[in-house]
């Protein structure tokens, strides 16, 4: 438009201009050709050519960047008994951190090879997330995500190896943190993170494809060592741990049909909202098995043999060692619903059955606002201070969400709103030993897409329930404001 208007003024000025001494009038201007249409927002496109780098002139050979920020603006009201830092009660926290912090480099050299490096940062603020000397938010340690190398056998396999991000048990377990539908996954879904997986990935080696309409993915992996300082005298008695010395192999893999249209599956990260870009219906299941993953003692702590006391408490405290069982079954659909208006809707479900051993139970909190203080009224869960509630245990649980895209223009010619609500319901045994209430966990909030995921603002309210005392929950609030940028 601008353009345009220089264009015109310019053809104004020369029309009153006198014509040079002693020569005819020039001919009038040409008239002016009009104006181009703006062009109409487009769809988003699910992992585009973004940051790619051709190695070879057919482009078969190449290498594709993937960067993105998450910023986390959030009040949270702290739960019961919560400090800032020791010594600090705080009740409210108002605070800015860093959710993600990432940078994904994968390249083919042919259509049979790949290889892939995932790097970056999670869950830093003012009071944690860091490794600086006696400064717990400071100076992240920026770590090794994925490092994968892959090659196709065929067009229906592909096997790889590596520190890989091929999950079992459900959709969500491997879902790409770029398009959610809501601000951030429930974390019910990477049931075993920074335990026996270094942040939701496993050393190991899988195989994927496609069959038909059957997608999968399976492998085998090494479970990292965990809880080296948890003994059989250390657990609450009968109450489930990680077992230290846990050398089994764990198994998992996720199968799901694809009745409409096929999604991509060069990398492992499942889309959470296509905005109306594809139709898509998809009925999952999935599992996990890791034999001898977990440990309890059964009975009362015995005292230490007669003269030997710092005998090895695993020679003489009675204990059993449980298997690790996970499976789940999720659906997920998401349409246009009116191409002209640029309407769509997306909904995914799951359901979860866990069995890490007697009444275990583990406590979470995301980016906690807390460093100390808090309550730790649930045997072996760990401290429920700041934002932390119940988030995964022996027993089952229930995550639902859905979302819609509204018309375009309802936030002008370009930004679109999607709208959305989640549930997470949580039915956990050791909660129930105790005779506390099921979780249940309620999220409300929208994106703000201005230009699809790749740059967009999600604003969500969160009503959390608060276990400091589990024979009276009391429900804590939540608002968080998210910024994303990925390329």
């Amino acid at each position: 438009m601008a353009l345009s208007a220089l264009l015109l003024a310019t053809a104004a000025s020369a029309q009153v201009q006198p014509p040079p001494a002693g020569k005819q009038p020039s001919p009038p201007p040409a008239p002016q050709a009009p104006a181009p249409a703006s062009a109409a927002p487009t769809e988003s496109v699910p992992y585009g050519a973004g940051l790619k780098v051709s190695l070879s002139p057919d482009g078969s050979k190449y290498m594709r960047f993937i960067t993105w920020h998450q910023v986390w603006t959030r009040f949270n009201q702290n739960n019961s008994g919560s400090q800032h830092t020791s010594g600090d009660p705080q009740r409210n926290t108002f605070d800015v951190g860093l959710r993600r912090s990432r940078l994904i480099l994968y390249a083919q050299l042919n259509p049979r090879f790949m290889v892939l490096t995932h790097i970056g940062i999670n869950n830093q603020n003012a009071v944690g997330g860091g490794v600086g000397i006696g400064d717990p938010g400071k100076k992240p340690q920026l770590f090794v995500h994925e490092a994968v190398v892959e090659y196709k056998v065929f067009s229906q396999l592909s096997l790889g190896a590596g520190l890989h991000y091929q999950n079992g048990i459900s959709r969500m377990t491997r879902a790409s943190t770029l398009n959610f539908l809501a601000f951030d996954a429930p974390i019910t879904n990477w049931p075993t993170i920074e335990k026996t997986d270094q942040f939701a990935r496993y050393m190991g080696i899988y195989a994927k494809g496609r069959i038909g309409k059957l997608d999968y993915a399976v492998a085998v992996n090494d479970p990292f060592v965990t809880s080296p300082t948890a003994t059989p005298a250390t657990v609450p008695t009968n109450v489930a741990e990680y077992y230290p010395r846990n050398h089994s192999k764990n198994f998992q893999g996720y199968f799901a049909y694809e009745f409409l249209d096929q999604e991509a599956n060069l990398l492992p990260y499942a889309v959470g909202s296509y905005l109306g870009a594809k139709r898509v219906f998809n009925i999952g299941a999935g599992f996990l098995f890791n034999k001898d993953a977990m440990f309890s003692r059964p009975g009362a702590l015995p005292p230490p043999p007669t003269g030997q006391p710092g005998a090895d408490p695993y020679s003489y405290v009675p204990f059993k060692t449980h298997n690790m069982g996970i499976w789940s079954a999720d659906v997920f659909f998401d349409t246009p619903l009116n191409k002209e208006a640029g309407t769509a809707f997306t909904t995914y479900a799951v359901y979860y059955n866990f069995d890490f051993g007697p009444n275990y139970v583990r406590n979470i909190g995301i980016m906690n606002p807390s460093s100390a203080g808090g309550s730790a009224a649930i045997p072996g869960a760990g401290t429920l201070r700041g934002n932390s509630f119940p988030t995964v245990g022996t027993g089952s649980a229930l995550y639902a969400q859905a979302g819609y895209l509204l018309p375009k223009n309802v936030l002008g010619p370009k930004a679109r709103l999607q709208p959305y609500a989640a549930w997470l319901h949580g039915d956990y045994e050791g909660l129930e030993a105790i005779g506390a209430k099921k979780v249940n966990v309620l999220d409300l909030g929208a994106n703000v897409l201005l230009d699809g995921h790749n740059a967009k603002l999600t604003l969500n309210y969160r009503v959390r329930p608060d276990y400091s005392n589990p024979q009276n929950i009391n429900y804590r609030p939540e608002i968080t404001l998210q910024t994303m940028v990925f390329l």
